[in-house]
């Protein structure tokens, strides 16, 4: 068999073929991979969606609208961009401006706490369309919405009897609203021209919590999260969002501050320490592997809100409805003694003992 017969014979099945395979083949050698398999890119959804705004003399929402809307927006998962407080208020958004803020919504936050931060997920759970207004509950709501079968009553003898549990739960912490004000009436208008209304209070476009939370900081604030990087002035969410959970946390004082310390990393590798005073970064010291050592105390961002913070913890604000008291139900506050009306009146003390016989009534009764 001669040496070169194999390779002949394969150029010899080449030259068969025709010359569109050959060219098809060449060419998808060299064309080049598909954006989808390269690296995913981060994509900015800070700017609000793009909708037509709505003409000033739209007329008012058709009945077909309002059921396309509700069906659109119920049930929906968006991100929050704001933080929404406990309670029954919640939040008024009206020409995209948010109410209660600043101090006001500083005090009913110190007041009725959080119920959903910026960057949380939110569930809407119920939508109701209005005269001048749409109003949107987020996680159930701020109040627990009875079953079916709670609200079911027996007619009987006595009166309506009800079938649910008579004492459930109508409270709902971890619920809020929004309601979306308008001029003079709710005006015609697209699902999309909706959701860019609600832009400043949820993110329609979000990918993941992380995603929504990055389009709710400054911008400095969020290059720095990207990159890993601890800003001096940023607060302890900050801080987690760009490093993670500190693997050691150190509790000390200076003086009369007192501090939290946060540790990322170990020897050989570099180590962060960094410092934190009433949810504020204040130092940052960093030690490389070579022995270098770099601190930084300069306020290297400056968030307005924590003023505001700091300022409606100062003030005295209101106390719930609900807040305990020691008075008894239905006695009214103005009858409960005071230091002007003179001093309260003592508990009545419980009567003397009696001396008693030996061997109790029984035995006296006996020797009768």
């Amino acid at each position: 068999m001669p040496r070169f017969w194999i390779p002949a014979f394969l150029v010899f099945l080449l030259s068969l073929a025709p010359p569109a395979v050959l060219s098809q083949t060449s060419d998808r050698a060299q064309e080049p991979t598909s954006p989808s398999a390269q690296a995913p890119v981060f994509i900015d959804h800070s700017s609000p969606p793009k909708a037509d705004p709505i003409p000033a003399d739209a007329p008012r929402m058709t009945r077909e609208t309002r059921f396309q809307i509700l069906r659109d927006f119920e049930t929906q998962l968006v991100y929050s961009r704001t933080i929404f407080p406990m309670g029954t208020k919640g939040l008024q958004l009206k020409d995209g401006v948010i109410t209660p803020n600043g101090k006001d919504l500083q005090q009913s936050l110190v007041i009725y706490g959080p119920a959903i931060k910026p960057g949380d997920p939110a569930h809407i759970s119920f939508v109701q369309i209005k005269s001048d207004h749409i109003h949107f509950e987020i996680n159930g709501g701020p109040i627990r919405r009875k079953k079916w079968y709670q609200r079911v009553e027996i007619g009987g003898a006595n009166g309506p009897v009800m079938t649910g549990p008579a004492n459930a739960p109508t409270e709902n912490p971890h619920g809020s609203l929004v309601d979306l004000y308008f001029a003079k009436y709710v005006p015609e208008m697209s699902a999309a021209q909706l959701r860019q209304l609600l832009y400043p209070v949820f993110d329609f476009n979000a990918r993941n919590k992380e995603q929504a939370y990055l389009d709710t900081v400054p911008p400095k604030v969020k290059e720095a999260i990207l990159a890993h990087h601890v800003l001096v002035g940023m607060n302890a969410e900050m801080v987690v969002h760009a490093m993670g959970k500190p693997p050691k946390k150190v509790r000390e004082r200076q003086g009369e501050t007192e501090y939290e310390e946060w540790i990322y990393g170990e020897p050989p590798a570099d180590v962060n320490f960094v410092r934190l005073v009433a949810d504020e970064v204040v130092r940052v010291e960093t030690m490389r592997v070579g022995g270098e050592k770099i601190v930084r105390t300069q306020k290297e961002v400056v968030l307005p809100e924590k003023d505001a913070e700091k300022e409606a913890a100062k003030q005295p604000g209101e106390s719930p409805a609900n807040a305990p008291s020691l008075r008894r139900p239905g006695e009214d506050s103005e009858d409960v003694p005071r230091p002007s009306n003179g001093a309260a009146p003592l508990p009545p003390s419980q009567p003397p003992d009696l001396p008693q016989p030996p061997g109790g009534p029984g035995a006296m009764r006996a020797g009768q």
